[in-house]
């Protein structure tokens, strides 16, 4: 088998931290082959293509899918611009993997899927959460009994202000100037498309599809301040959750300017005979698969778990966004041996009808059933 070949949209923040770094690695060479790179912005293109040694970089991104001969590419673009790019890239004949979330809406990820269909290309979209050994051991417990009858379950995550903090945004050349303004902005921004996305696959790979959904929210912080220019702000950040499993487990999801009720992205879960928190089984450290060598890590298990997702061998370690890269690959061995990815579009347009519908319900005061599943 030949290896793909690959390129990268979008040379922001997140292709610099992984996934430019990760595939530009010797051991992958067998399987991927970093051929090409395009970016929109004045000179970034071609300065990440000569920091990682990509023969191609682009400007134009119809351009890029013409005449750079990849077979697959990744897109680390701002969401909103995901569903009309990989339109595009599928029409192209390209395999394509989407960084989180997918789409923003129910609709566009059920077109990207019946077009890939159409068009025999294979899709894969992150955030994989059921490749974490930690989910598949507390999904296992939670059905082995372990903490009796499930009642409910919380999860989330906050903006806080990391993005305008991010070391490639704060410098003065193509590659440290990258402008965060979209994270803040329709279409596509906001915490739950960009982080709670995180919390809520993983809930649903645990739980299974949600049946319908309710919600409050809203803009918190209108304005926000990066490098001292006012940015309006009209991305609902503010945002409380309702969701409904089915039988009357019912869960709570947040995506907020700030604050937490669980550990990093994953949920907590409560039952008649105990409760799974973060990590931890009725307070003990809960055993799986690599549990051991994420507690070897030096900042600790939730470090280490980046560390034993599929293919994140020890060279891999020391770079950013294992997980970023982890989908990437599960798409590549796709292509090359027909193996299904964890990562699915099917599972991505679940999260993401969950999310545009608990929007909706908050706007319009109603309850929304939710019609898709994986």
């Amino acid at each position: 088998m030949k290896p793909l070949r690959f390129g990268v949209v979008g040379a922001g923040s997140v292709a610099q931290r992984g996934i430019m770094p990760h595939l530009s690695l010797p051991d992958v060479k067998d399987r991927v082959v970093l051929s090409a790179v395009c970016d929109p912005a004045l000179g970034r293109a071609d300065a990440a293509a000569e920091k990682f040694s990509i023969p191609h970089a682009y400007t134009d991104y119809a351009t890029f899918l013409r005449e750079s001969g990849v077979d697959a590419i990744t897109l680390a673009t701002p969401i909103g611009m995901h569903y009309e790019q990989g339109k595009q890239a599928i029409l192209a004949g390209k395999h394509v993997h989407f960084n989180k979330s997918m789409t923003t809406t129910l609709a566009e990820a059920n077109e990207l899927i019946a077009l890939a269909k159409a068009h025999n290309v294979t899709l894969a979209a992150s955030p994989g959460e059921m490749n974490r050994p930690h989910n598949q051991a507390i999904r296992t417990l939670i059905q082995a009994g372990a903490i009796g009858d499930l009642c409910w379950a919380v999860c989330g995550a906050s903006f806080g202000r990391y993005h305008e903090n991010e070391e490639f945004r704060l410098g003065n050349d193509p590659l440290t100037s990258v402008d965060p303004s979209w994270y803040y902005r329709k279409p596509g921004g906001g915490p739950l498309y960009d982080m709670t996305v995180y919390a809520l696959h993983g809930l649903t790979g645990i739980l299974g599809p949600a049946k319908r959904v309710t919600a409050m929210s809203g803009v918190r912080i209108p304005q926000r301040e990066f490098r001292g220019v006012m940015v309006d702000c009209d991305a609902d950040d503010n945002t409380l959750i309702l969701i409904d499993f089915g039988n009357n487990v019912f869960a709570m999801a947040h995506g907020t300017p700030a604050g937490s009720i669980s550990e990093g992205f994953s949920g907590s879960y409560f039952g008649t005979k105990g409760s799974i928190v973060g990590l931890s089984l009725n307070g003990e450290p809960i055993s799986y698969p690599g549990s051991d060598i994420a507690d070897s890590h030096p900042d600790g298990r939730w470090a280490g778990n980046q560390w034993i997702l599929p293919g994140v061998s020890v060279t891999h370690r020391d770079i950013d966004e294992h997980h970023v890269y982890a989908d990437i690959m599960q798409l590549v061995d796709a292509v090359l041996t027909g193996s299904t990815p964890v990562a699915s579009a099917q599972h991505a347009a679940h999260v993401i009808e969950l999310i545009e519908a608990g929007l909706r319900a908050a706007e319009t005061g109603n309850t929304q059933l939710l019609t898709s599943s994986f």
